[in-house]
């Protein structure tokens, strides 16, 4: 296939994703380690809950725009708990339908056109999509593998114009599954106050860590909570990817102009995910810690199976990712990718649908039973041993 079918983007080029998604409908037993979507089913409490609240007729109406106030609440009390981030539910804190919705809110109330951001090479792609909407320009800060793809300050500041505006942070990191450290956090603060620069924290998989990782949240430092944007939400920690529910902390003006923004998108979110969010966080937690384990588990069978085949890769310190160094195979990462898919009928999503530089990676998520991911190793072995 010609390489013209490559990115997504504000122009509405076809993204190699979506080409191999479509492919995939058409297979038998494909085994996918391509999306992010947790493969367990949402807690039993949470779910509960939100039956609780609809048979009470709690889900009948539309809530305000930002947000049920107790949910508000229930996340105020979770990121000064867990977070260290004081937040004011009335005017810090908004619900958003999802955490897709929340970072196009974000920059769409952002930026203005010709403003530049710095953003992690390679990135979730979807910010290129809301970026060029708002008219903004990105800046790529490159991430090595060498560095377990953390984040260096010095690669920050290098790239600081007068036509900076914000930063975007995102630890753990999708695709590459690094963690920012947090040393490298506090320098990277020094910076955005240096040269008054808005901080936009992407932490949805804030709960996945591993082998001594830390997360930490930026807005948390001194001096940072009035120009840092925080997003999270309930997808990835609690199985919730169908309900549709995250939420941002922002400044009051800047919440201000995101509220209105998720307004005119979806006038709220839905009010059975909000009640199902305030159980999520005000219920018991061992499901996180469960799925953690599950996950850490997967990623620890899966490391020594790429080892085996002779790709490498930043150490996945975060999140149900490894972003996998194929260049030994000598094919292009799209070309791999489909090769696998047809002939193996294993869906893996490649490196440069998370920016063109990253045609020698592979995206592999760990989001199918140890069994199950070992069996799409070996088909990708007899693959590129055929």
């Amino acid at each position: 296939m010609s390489s013209a079918i490559m990115h997504a983007d504000a122009a509405g080029l076809v993204d190699e994703r979506d080409v191999l998604i479509e492919i995939a409908q058409h297979l038998p037993d494909v085994i996918s380690l391509g999306l992010g979507d947790p493969d367990f089913a949402t807690p039993a409490h949470i779910v509960a809950a939100a039956k609780e609240a609809m048979a009470a007729g709690r889900c009948d109406r539309y809530t305000p725009p930002a947000g049920l106030i107790e949910l508000r609440r229930a996340i105020a009390a979770k990121l000064a708990r867990d977070n260290g981030i004081i937040a004011d539910p009335e005017t810090e804190i908004t619900v958003t339908t999802g955490g897709q919705e929340g970072l196009y809110a974000i920059v769409q109330a952002l930026l203005d056109p010709g403003d530049e951001i710095l953003v992690p090479d390679p990135r979730y792609s979807s910010y290129d999509a809301a970026i060029g909407r708002a008219g903004g320009v990105i800046v790529p800060v490159p991430t090595r593998q060498e560095d377990d793809f953390d984040l260096r300050p010095a690669e920050v500041e290098r790239r600081i114009t007068p036509r900076t505006k914000a930063i975007l942070l995102v630890t753990p990191g999708n695709p590459t599954a690094g963690v920012i450290a947090p040393a490298h956090l506090r320098q990277i603060a020094q910076l955005a106050i240096q040269h008054d620069l808005v901080v936009i924290s992407d932490e949805m998989y804030e709960q996945f860590v591993y082998d001594g990782a830390e997360h930490f949240s930026i807005g948390s430092l001194p001096a940072m909570r009035e120009r840092t944007i925080t997003l999270n939400g309930f997808s990835k920690t609690y199985a919730m990817t169908g309900w549709r529910l995250g939420y941002v902390i922002a400044p009051p003006a800047l919440t201000q102009a995101i509220r209105a923004m998720k307004a005119s998108i979806s006038i709220a979110a839905p009010a059975i995910s909000q009640w199902a969010g305030i159980a999520a966080l005000d219920g018991p937690q061992e499901c996180v810690a469960q799925f953690r384990a599950i996950y850490d588990e997967r990623r620890r069978a899966l490391m020594p199976a790429l080892d085996a085949q002779g790709f490498t890769y930043g150490h996945p310190y975060g999140t149900f990712y490894i972003f996998t160094n194929i260049a030994t195979t000598g094919m292009p990462a799209f070309i791999l990718a489909r090769k696998l898919l047809e002939e193996a009928h294993v869906l893996i999503f490649p490196g440069t649908g998370f920016g063109p530089a990253w045609s020698d990676y592979l995206r592999l998520s760990f989001l199918q039973p140890t069994p199950v991911l070992m069996e799409a190793v070996a088909r990708l072995e007899g693959v590129l041993r055929g």
